[in-house]
């Protein structure tokens, strides 16, 4: 009676041993080969997979830390009701604290900028910049202006925020829930409009100061304060808001986009997400609220940036006593249409970033204190 065949001998002889035999050459070593390949694909995601872990590891962690520090704060500061004056509060330190570090971060950019807009000459490129302010003028040179920077954009932010969510309550109350609703555009940009009034007048004079240092070289001034001083011992307190004008051309067009047109691309990204807003989690809405703010933040550098040329033409080289028109009109006929959009992809890049940040700080802020992200809000019920 014949052996039954072993089963070492019934796996030497399948069909997918030979087919391995025949495309090794008779050599086991490509096969080898092979595997060691394999092993080393594997190893790489296993790398893959172990620091995905440990970033959801410490990503659980911050959120847990950013819980415990929210709740914190809410047990220290109460229930916040909203439009009471602690909601208002908090709403204007938001604010501030949105637009002073944002702005302030970006000052090697807002520098280039101006220099350019004041002479399109003077460099080719940022990095070219960069690179000859670097040299000359040491790194602090790149970051001329940040003093100036962070004290009037941590102010105008307060009165911006604050404002709006004030002015926006206010003329609700006064159209009523339905017409406030209806209307909620025409709603927005009246809010923003007023807001942007008031904060211009508090940006204004650091403003002046920024301008000045960034487009004269070296610095005319030594810092902020040196620079109201100085300004206000040769031309008085006018020669602080002698850009006032442009910069509300400027800032009210600007903050008018910025806010209307947030809290429409919100409520519209809310609208084709799966679900209502309520759904999401705190980081989701947050998330939600940069890529609104970088939307809006490029329509916003479009619509103010002839003015903002303006700005720093006029704040570099209005004559004493010479008229806004005139002054206006001088500057116009020499860098003519062309020469109000100088600069412009950089605004972009720098306005759509510096947004977006914005609305995730200033609504990271609201989270933290226990209050709503802003936009995406349901209809009000029919009476």
């Amino acid at each position: 009676m014949p052996l039954l065949p072993s089963t070492d001998a019934l796996l030497y002889h399948s069909p997918f041993a030979r087919y391995l035999r025949i495309n090794s050459s008779s050599s086991e070593a490509p096969v080898e080969k092979k595997w060691r390949a394999n092993e080393k694909v594997y190893s790489a995601w296993s790398v893959g997979d172990d620091v995905k872990a440990k970033a959801a590891q410490v990503g659980d962690a911050a959120a847990k830390e950013y819980s415990k520090a929210s709740a914190i704060a809410q047990n220290k500061t109460g229930a916040i009701e909203m439009y009471s004056p602690k909601f208002y509060a908090a709403c204007t330190f938001g604010g501030l604290v949105a637009c002073g570090l944002t702005h302030t971060a970006v000052t090697p950019l807002d520098l280039v900028k101006c220099r350019r807009q004041v002479d399109s000459k003077l460099y080719k490129g940022n990095f070219e910049a960069w690179g000859k302010i670097g040299r000359a003028e040491g790194f602090r040179g790149i970051f001329t202006g940040w003093s100036p920077t962070f004290f009037g954009y941590s102010a105008q932010g307060a009165f911006k925020y604050g404002g709006y969510e004030f002015f926006k309550k206010a003329y609700s109350d006064l159209v009523g829930e339905q017409n406030a609703y209806k209307y909620k555009t025409w709603l927005y940009l009246g809010a923003s409009a007023s807001a942007e009034f008031f904060a211009d007048i508090a940006l204004c004079p650091f403003e002046a100061v920024k301008v000045r240092m960034q487009t004269t070289m070296p610095p005319a001034f030594k810092g902020t304060f040196d620079g109201i001083s100085s300004i206000t011992a040769k031309e008085g307190t006018a020669g602080l808001y002698k850009g006032l004008y442009p910069l509300w051309g400027r800032q009210i067009p600007y903050t008018m986009m910025k806010f209307a047109s947030f809290e429409t691309i919100v409520e519209m990204m809310y609208e084709r997400l799966p679900g209502q807003k309520s759904d999401y989690g705190k980081a989701a809405q947050t998330g939600v609220s940069f890529a609104g703010g970088y939307l809006a933040g490029i329509l916003c550098a479009i619509v103010s940036h002839p003015a903002d040329v303006m700005v720093s033409k006029l704040n570099a080289s209005r004559e004493p006593g010479e008229a806004f028109g005139a002054a206006m009109g001088r500057i116009y006929k020499d860098i003519g249409l062309k020469g109000l959009w100088n600069g412009l992809p950089v605004r972009i890049v720098m306005i759509g970033t510096l947004t977006g940040l914005q609305w995730m700080i200033y609504d990271s802020f609201k989270v933290f204190v226990g209050l709503p992200t802003t936009g995406g809000a349901p209809p009000p019920a029919p009476k």
